[in-house]
């Protein structure tokens, strides 16, 4: 694809997110992989929620008193995250950036959060991002599922166990992908999760 392809492109996904921001009349909860393992935060540091959306991800990083950035496609995403952001006295760095064309340069997050967003050719570049002893949290829909939630195109999906291939390299301190196993009305499904960290 060429650069103005890429950019029709983008003009097209930016549009399509910025009418279903404009309508969401709810705000989303922070991604589980981040909400059950705060533990797992450094006490300090730089955090980038990547393809925030409305950023439920970027507000509980500033919550946890992280530097936070938070980056995204959709101009109204971004506006309504500022916003929410300054009804609850937080510091968050929100910006509009298309997060493929320019990813995250080296050693440049403590903390990377990623939810439901899915662009494998990123993830060589987020390895980089991370700084020593930095840590990614990873959320995505995997194509083993057990409901219709998640995009219909599977090359938007998981496969079994990739986050473990994507990020290796990493040392895994979380992973959960529980895919079509056991009791399937139980537990965490639809979803593979990854929380692992920069050596050093």
């Amino acid at each position: 694809m060429n650069a103005h392809d890429r950019e029709l492109d983008a003009r097209g996904l930016r549009a399509k997110w910025d009418r279903r921001y404009r309508g969401c009349d709810h705000r989303p909860e922070p991604a589980a992989v981040l909400r059950e393992n705060l533990h797992l935060l450094p006490a300090s540091g730089r955090a980038l929620d990547l393809a925030c959306g409305l950023g439920a991800n970027a507000l509980l990083l500033a919550e946890a008193g992280l530097d936070v950035a938070a980056w995204d496609l959709s101009p109204v995403a971004v506006e309504q995250l500022r916003s929410e952001a300054g009804n609850r006295g937080l510091e968050v760095d929100a910006r509009v950036r298309d997060v493929c064309a320019r990813p995250p340069g080296p050693g440049s997050f403590d903390v990377i959060v990623v939810a439901h967003f899915l662009d494998r050719r990123l993830a060589p570049e987020l390895r980089r991002a991370l700084r020593p002893g930095g840590v990614l949290f990873y959320q995505a829909f995997s194509r083993e599922a057990v409901s219709s939630c998640g995009p219909s195109n599977p090359d938007f999906r998981l496969d079994e166990n990739e986050l473990l291939t994507l990020f290796r390299g990493l040392v895994i301190r979380f992973y959960r992908d529980e895919g079509l196993a056991g009791d399937r009305g139980r537990g965490t499904r639809d979803i593979a999760q990854l929380v692992a960290q920069r050596p050093g």
